[in-house]
């Protein structure tokens, strides 16, 4: 029997705001030390009153409107009940019945084809504390107790890891996007429960569902995914039957394992914040909202294929992070003015070539990278302008990065400029069949491939500095001349 997966994903994403969600203390904790970012607010101390972080509310709208979710005109909080020592009230303010935003969707690319992924609810709540275990003790952090927290919680439209990585990467970029979360998961940012169940093929109803937790990177989601819907399909051939539970994943040991039973809505005894009145969401306030949006990744993409005739692909690679767009535009707009006119495909190829593979080989996003789009116009003007040929560019984008001189003066200092002289590279040509005879018979037996590698024997000679369309030319012209001869 074949056995399909069933996944719905529930993903954690702080928010970037100044002050936590109900109280003034500074959201930005990640480096202070332990429980110094707190008040009474935040630590549930009796007494204290919270009050709702307005600029929360609207990143969360935000959210919703670019994840095509209504919005609902009346909202309301509710506490949210469970003891945990990283939960100082004993309950978490969150939202239930009514969440702010809801009834979205996120389209994301499978194999070039679009496929829809339903978003059931994007709600607002307050972060807990965390937990600390060193040397068989377990140690509290409250500082990121009460920071702004939404959920998206997708419909289990998802039947793939691979499906499920494709979305929380469409996810993460559209919020970096809205600039309302960083949605760095090794910090914490965006954090991801996962429900899997698995059926028979053509089976209606879904499987037994088990809640998946402890994953800190996309891989880890993907690995997870694989590993649990193994794990279910196995249990069931052997005739077993799939508990509904929680599980962790274990990174180091490539597993999930059984943490508790998996809690229903009313083990959370759920009831109206009585501190909190509820909050009407005015159209006008919507509608400004909307008009503040950014151009999204999906509309960037349309707008560069549309525009600059990028390929789908091109376009998809280039809009993934906002920060290689800009770049990628401030390149195309220079490039535009420069003489020669450098054309956006060319900056493309660029980019997504040579830039990418460097930010890989360095472990830097492109703002670490120190290169900047004008210094990438300026190579690519000096290659159009018969200054420099591609491979010598590419070694002074790499010497602009490590020096941070400018591409015109490593050229000259190095003395990289093309050599096109005709008659000075038929004398290294010449040179060059001379000490190759056996290659130069091959190719006039009808070899004709071999010129590529003797072209190459030039190129080293010159170090790389020879434009190749005449050592081409002057090859063909030398080895013809050798078989008439």
């Amino acid at each position: 029997m074949e056995y399909e997966a069933i996944i719905g994903l529930e993903v954690h994403v702080q928010l970037l705001t100044r002050s936590k969600m109900f109280c003034g203390c500074d959201a930005n904790y990640q480096d202070a030390p332990p429980n110094t970012h707190v008040c009474p607010v935040c630590l549930g101390l009796p007494g204290s009153l919270p009050v709702i972080n307005k600029r929360a509310v609207e990143y969360t709208i935000m959210t919703g409107l670019a994840l095509n979710c209504q919005i609902a005109p009346v909202t309301k909080w509710d506490r949210k009940n469970y003891h945990y020592p990283d939960l100082p009230k004993d309950y978490q303010i969150s939202q239930y019945d009514l969440p702010l935003t809801f009834a979205g969707h996120l389209t994301i690319d499978v194999e070039g084809r679009p496929k829809r992924i339903g978003i059931r609810r994007v709600h607002l709540e307050e972060d807990t504390g965390r937990l600390y275990h060193v040397d068989g003790r377990a140690l509290v952090d409250y500082n990121r107790s009460g920071v702004p927290l939404i959920e998206i919680v997708s419909e289990p439209d998802i039947r793939s890891p691979e499906e499920a990585r494709l979305y929380l990467q469409k996810l993460r970029t559209i919020v970096r996007y809205l600039g309302v979360s960083s949605g760095d998961m090794e910090a914490g940012a965006l954090r991801v429960d996962a429900n899997v169940s698995v059926r028979p093929v053509g089976q209606e109803t879904f499987g037994t569902q088990v809640e998946v937790k402890n994953m800190n990177s996309f891989r880890s989601v993907k690995l997870a995914l694989e590993y649990e819907i193994e794990r279910q399909i196995g249990v069931l051939r052997a005739g077993g039957t799939v508990v509904r539970e929680t599980r962790g994943w274990v990174e180091s040991e490539g597993r999930t394992v059984s943490q508790r039973s998996k809690e229903e809505a009313h083990d959370y005894r759920y009831f109206p914040e009585p501190d909190l009145p509820p909050l009407e969401i005015m159209p006008a306030w919507v509608d400004a909202l909307r008009r503040a949006l950014p151009e999204l990744p999906d509309e960037k993409a349309a707008r560069y294929q549309r525009e600059y005739g990028l390929s789908a692909y091109d376009a998809g690679l280039i809009v993934a992070d906002r920060l290689v767009a800009e770049w990628y535009e401030a390149a195309v707009a220079l490039g535009a003015k420069a003489q020669p006119p450098i054309s956006p495909k060319t900056v493309t190829n660029w980019l997504t070539g040579e830039v990418f593979r460097l930010m890989r080989e360095r472990g830097q996003d492109i703002q670490a990278l120190s290169l900047s789009p004008a210094a990438l116009v300026e190579v690519l003007g000096l290659v159009a302008n018969g200054t420099i040929n591609n491979n010598v560019a590419k070694h002074v984008v790499r010497d602009v990065i490590e020096s941070g001189k400018a591409p015109t003066q490593i050229v000259e200092e190095r003395g990289l400029r093309q050599i096109s002289d005709e008659a000075q590279l038929a004398q290294i040509v010449a040179q060059v069949l001379d000490q190759h005879p056996d290659e130069v018979q091959a190719y006039l037996n009808g070899r004709e491939q071999v010129a590529k590698w003797l072209m190459g024997q030039v190129m080293r000679a010159t170090r790389s500095k020879a434009n190749p369309q005449v050592v081409m030319a002057l090859l063909i012209q030398h080895l013809e001349a050798r078989r008439s001869s």
